[in-house]
């Protein structure tokens, strides 16, 4: 399986007077926009998924629903696990994962969630990476259950923006 990681684009924070709750922060307008040139980015390098999940919390389901629409996967197909909320552990995710018959899935979710699930792939507790918003991770899965895998690519969101689709569409 071919396994992509995305953080949730840029969110709301606390620091403004009237604030929802963590879970139900939802992207700024810039944050929506750079989402999107990344997205961009990823569709440019020819990511296709055949599922993608996404964590309930709104800033996530948000980012999944941008990279849907870029890719011209229907959103109606987002699959919300809570395998991706912030607080969960990664065994979670991966038992999702064993579930699915899919050979490229995307998953959209927050940090540090996502390092610790590129952790236990790589059977490693270093801290190898801490996606960026809106960063993406690529990793092959050769084995679910017990996890084994490698990391193909880490796509920081101001590379992918870079990428020529982004270029042209300015």
């Amino acid at each position: 399986m071919r396994l992509y990681l995305v953080r949730h684009g840029a969110r709301w924070t606390a620091k403004i007077l009237i604030c929802p709750p963590d879970t139900q922060r939802p992207l700024t307008p810039k944050g929506m926009k750079k989402t999107h040139a990344a997205a961009l980015g990823l569709f440019a390098l020819g990511v296709k998924p055949d599922a993608i999940l996404t964590s309930p919390w709104l800033r996530a389901a948000q980012t999944a629903e941008i990279f849907c629409q870029v890719m011209g996967f229907s959103s109606s197909k987002i699959v919300r696990t809570d395998a991706l909320k912030g607080t969960s552990a990664p065994a979670e995710l991966l038992r999702e994962l064993t579930k699915m018959k899919s050979k490229e899935v995307m998953c959209f979710g927050h940090e540090p969630h996502l390092h610790l699930v590129i952790g236990q792939i790589l059977h490693t507790s270093a801290r190898i990476t801490e996606l960026k918003k809106a960063g993406v991770a690529c990793l092959g899965l050769e084995r679910i259950s017990p996890p084994h895998g490698q990391l193909f690519a880490l796509y920081p969101p101001k590379t992918l923006r870079l990428l020529p689709s982004n270029r042209s569409a300015s």
